[in-house]
């Protein structure tokens, strides 16, 4: 059988270039005596000393058992006078529908009614909108509505004081503007 002139040059080409794979992977078979020689002496070396451990030190402990001395870690007079005497959240009521949802994930899309009877059409995170008038509540922190206007709801929330009090913060929801239709519907 005789190779055509055309398949001469490539079946040149693949043995030359299986040749020099041959040759490229008999270097790779030399001898690993070195790298064991140098991890031998490697673990022959001593390695540096260890510092010992630090000395820990104990501490005494103190008990405030005299009636005189304050305790540092605890709430002070001032700070006891000032949470029982502060405004607190009201723990008996029921919740209301739009107390599980934090303040900044509501939306106010418009308003309906005028004058004392206006209501506040909020919409929650799920896309439900909730009617809301004055003195109930929305937010997870006791907010509660103190005042109703075309354009925002002013509340009244109750916040963590720090010391086992709570504190007043006025803030608002304000008409959202993005919305397909007019805020404010008389």
């Amino acid at each position: 059988m005789k190779l055509s002139a055309a398949m001469k040059p490539s079946m040149l080409a693949r043995t030359a270039l299986l040749l020099v794979a041959v040759a490229m992977l008999g270097g790779c078979t030399r001898g690993t005596s070195d790298l064991r020689e140098w991890i031998t002496q490697q673990k022959a070396k001593r390695g540096a000393p260890i510092p010992p451990l630090p000395v820990i030190k104990t501490f005494e402990t103190f008990t405030y058992a005299d009636q005189d001395l304050r305790d540092p870690f605890g709430p002070g007079a001032v700070e006891q006078e000032a949470s029982a005497s502060g405004p607190r959240p009201d723990q008996n009521r029921p919740k209301q529908p739009l107390e599980m949802f934090a303040l900044d994930s509501l939306r106010m899309v418009g308003t309906i009614g005028a004058g004392a009877g206006i209501e506040a059409l909020v919409k929650d995170p799920s896309g439900v909108i909730h009617p809301v008038h004055r003195n109930e509540y929305m937010g997870q922190n006791y907010g509660r509505i103190t005042a109703i206007s075309d354009d925002h709801i002013d509340l009244i929330e109750l916040v963590s004081n720090g010391n086992g009090g709570w504190m007043e913060h006025p803030t608002s929801v304000a008409l959202s503007e993005k919305q397909g239709t007019q805020g404010a519907m008389q």
